[in-house]
């Protein structure tokens, strides 16, 4: 669910404390809608005003930010920096919270500067306010072509958003909600009755407490019994006081193991259908939850135009395999070719032109039974057996090109199917870069057309750290898996899932024999970095890096490795997540 009014109350309760009187240390800008304020202690506040995932949290996730700092956020360096954060509050059940911050001027006067998040959709905002409530600049300005209703402009006074007309959920009396029940249309259900009459309330949280109320989120009041109106009201007002009290507890709900929403508190309506994860902090579930539907909107977005082209790629390397491998498979028959045209010679003396079959003995076989071959009308027998015996020798030249092309067609595969996998775990925008630079370099992308790019270093593999101390270095693209591999030291170990594609793992063990647990680790890192992340017990190799050989002309990726062991293990998010070496 968007985070609404009341989930939104949750969360500024729980930052307040934690926050409130530290100094801003660090302000930066990784995207266009989002902004992140690091505080005294490291602790990294953010702030979101996209459309489909505003929000503010504390964040433990490393982003990378655009080599120019865009100019919203030299904005807020100018004014922030340095300040002290007074105070976080959210007025009312508005979906929009204000952080007051005490700065210093030019002139070292001091003075009161206000940072205000939207969080409204589509129309959510960052909205910077100097110490008169005077608009000083916004993420998105609107005009009054925009919203005639409400402009937010630099160098206008900043007023919240127009109040809906709706009831305050956390205001209304017992009295006041059952006369607003005993007037409403007995045909409607609990849900939408609530819904349709407070504001501040997500249709998840009206449909639990018509569950709750009535045992169905789809009830209507006409069908719910008598003391239907008393039974929604005792839910509502158990509800309001936990609301009043901030008796919170952050849910994720998992459908078929996939996160499909979130809430403050335990849902019931679903049943055994949807899972719940209860979280330690609004901020862990925020950061979790839309760490996955990041990672699925850069891959949409950035890696759009490399997925089409590596699929279309990939698809119609498929297709001509299919057709080669059919054709190989039709090379087979060829002894039969030869075997008509062996017999054809040997009747050669008893055949004429014009004839449509020959009958035959077949003395190749024991018992030389009877066999038909079908003749062409327009040839002499001579120019007949000639015939198969070309069609012979021409299956058996296709029999070796063929299998050279089949060889390297199912190598061109697993090498798309590779660069496919790698898309799918990309993080970073130098990831997207790797991808279409290795794509550039084997011929499936055009390159820019001679335009220059920005120079910029190699990109750092992903780093870890085993229970024991070892560092542990993920790939994350081929030509990184080629570079990590040919880098390391002779004696590391070398781990990569067997027989389906992953990143390149290396454990650095700096010569020394590495303990077992580590490796075990390592191993749950090269399964959690590949296809079979969401297996269980998947087969992982390791070797000696010195025994990792990439053959000539071999793609980005592609190496072969003999002697090796293997373990099996079981990829894990935890594991994953308590090994990673923050940034």
């Amino acid at each position: 669910m968007p985070l609404d009014a009341v989930c939104l109350k949750g969360v500024v309760q729980e930052l307040k404390p934690q926050l409130e009187n530290l100094r801003l240390e660090k302000i930066q800008q990784p995207a266009r809608d989002l902004v992140l304020l690091t505080f005294r202690g490291n602790r990294r506040l953010l702030l979101c005003a996209g459309a489909n995932q505003s929000r503010i949290h504390l964040t433990a996730l490393q982003r990378e930010n655009p080599a120019a700092p865009p100019m919203f956020c030299m904005l807020l360096r100018k004014h922030l920096s340095g300040g002290a954060l007074l105070s976080m509050e959210q007025p009312g059940l508005e979906r929009v919270v204000i952080l007051t911050f005490r700065v210093m001027d030019e002139l070292g006067i001091s003075g009161q500067r206000q940072l205000v998040l939207e969080c409204m959709g589509r129309r959510s905002n960052l909205i910077l306010l100097d110490g008169d409530g005077r608009i000083i600049d916004c993420l998105r300005r609107v005009d009054f072509e925009m919203s005639p209703q409400r402009q937010v402009l630099p160098g206008l006074f900043y007023h919240l958003p127009p109040a809906m007309e709706k009831g305050d959920p956390l205001a209304v009396s017992r009295e006041e909600l059952e006369v607003l029940i005993a007037g409403s249309n007995p045909e409607k259900t609990g849900d939408a009755l609530l819904l349709d009459s407070f504001f501040g309330l997500s249709p998840l949280i009206c449909r639990e407490i018509a569950c709750r109320a009535w045992g169905d989120s789809d009830a209507r009041l006409l069908t719910a019994g008598p003391d239907a109106p008393a039974r929604l009201c005792d839910t509502f007002f158990t509800w309001q006081e936990h609301v009043k009290e901030n008796r919170f507890i952050p849910t994720i709900l998992l459908r078929d193991g996939s996160m499909a929403d979130f809430t403050y508190q335990p849902i019931l309506q679903y049943g055994a259908g949807v899972a719940q994860q209860t979280m330690d902090s609004f901020s862990s579930l925020l950061d979790t939850y839309y760490e996955t539907r990041e990672q699925q909107e850069r891959v949409r977005q950035r890696g759009q135009d490399l997925l089409r082209c590596a699929t279309t790629a990939r698809d119609r390397v498929a297709r001509k395999l299919a057709l080669q491998e059919k054709e190989l498979a039709e090379t087979e028959q060829r002894e039969e070719l030869r075997l008509r045209g062996e017999l054809i010679t040997a009747n050669l003396y008893r055949m004429e032109r014009g004839e449509k079959v020959l009958r035959a003995e077949n003395y190749y076989e024991e018992g030389c039974p009877a066999v038909e071959i079908p003749l062409d009308l327009l040839l002499t027998p001579q120019q007949n057996a000639a015939k198969y015996f070309k069609r012979y020798n021409k299956a058996k030249t296709a029999e070796a090109v063929l299998t050279q092309q089949i060889a390297k067609g199912r190598e061109e595969l697993a090498y798309l199917t590779s660069v496919l996998d790698e898309l799918s775990r990309a993080e970073l925008e130098q990831d997207f870069r790797d991808a279409r630079m290795e794509l550039q370099a084997a011929g499936y992308l055009k390159g820019n057309g001679g335009k220059k790019e920005q120079r910029r270093g190699p990109s750092k593999p992903r780093e870890f750290r085993s229970s024991a101390g070892l560092r542990i270095l993920v790939g994350r693209s081929n030509s990184q898996n080629d570079r990590l591999t040919r880098e390391a030291d002779k004696r590391d170990i070398w781990l990569h899932t067997q027989k389906i594609h992953g990143s390149h793992v290396i454990l650095c063990t700096g010569g020394v024999p590495a303990d077992r647990q580590s490796i075990t680790e390592a191993a749950a890192l090269a399964a959690w970095f590949s296809q079979g992340r969401g297996g269980n017990q998947i087969a992982v190799d390791y070797t000696a890096v010195k025994n990792v050989k990439k053959p000539a002309g071999a793609r980005p990726g592609m190496v072969v490795y003999d002697p090796y062991e293997t373990a099996y293990v079981t990829p894990d998010e935890a594991l994953v997540k308590s090994l990673a070496v923050g940034k």
